[in-house]
């Protein structure tokens, strides 16, 4: 009892959204934040018309609508957030944390950081960006060749985390799904997850079945 009381209080958020019936699912199953993806090489890719679409169905619930980036120019984030709105940017590139500032301070929005995970050398490198960024995202590391930064369905030795100690709040993501995530919470001790490519029926294309399972698996 006392683990499934430990995993209900865990946020989750949803990313990759493309379509306004996926997002109601993932809201109707309690989902507590949502993700569409501004990067054209990635299968899960929108534009801001389709994002603006999507994030329509939050309505008046209690979620909040975060748009990813990679590296993008003032120019690219404000042709999205003229069309869009949004409660959170995410970074997933090269981001500098005097870049993540700017941004900031420039469009008035927090910021969370998207970080690559492999050792204990790159948990060290991630706290130039604590108390910086509003929020923190540990990320598996891509492997070689890869075209995205993330949304590469792999997992990361998520001991590495336990027991580090943050100044603002963070969130795990990198091969979760529906069979390990419960375990990933544990070994990590996270308060938060993220979840895209363990959700989907093939790569780009959400399962409502399996977003369902994945918040009732870490929701109860």
């Amino acid at each position: 009892m006392e683990e499934r009381e430990d995993a209900m209080s865990i946020a989750v958020k949803i990313c990759g959204l493309k379509t306004p019936e996926d997002a109601h699912v993932a809201i109707q199953a309690g989902a507590d934040l949502l993700g569409c993806v501004f990067f054209p090489p990635s299968p899960r890719n929108v534009s801001a018309k389709q994002a603006a679409e999507v994030f329509d169905m939050v309505g008046d619930a209690d979620v909040l609508k975060v748009g990813l980036f990679v590296n993008p120019s003032d120019d690219e984030l404000m042709s999205v957030l003229n069309q869009v709105r949004l409660d959170l940017i995410q970074f997933h590139g090269d981001e500098s944390p005097e870049r993540v500032e700017e941004v900031r301070q420039t469009f008035g929005l927090p910021v969370m950081k998207a970080l690559p995970i492999e050792t204990t050398e790159d948990v060290e490198k991630a706290r130039t960006y604590d108390g910086v960024a509003d929020r923190l995202l540990f990320d598996a590391k891509p492997p070689k060749g890869a075209t995205r930064p993330g949304g590469n369905a792999i997992a990361f030795d998520w001991s590495l985390l336990r027991d580090t100690q943050w100044t603002v709040p963070w969130m795990l993501a990198g091969g979760l799904t529906v069979d390990n995530v419960l375990d990933a919470v544990k070994q990590s001790g996270c308060k938060a997850v993220d979840v895209s490519s363990g959700v989907e029926a093939e790569k780009g294309v959400k399962s409502p079945e399996l977003i369902e399972a994945f918040l009732k698996a870490v929701k109860g």
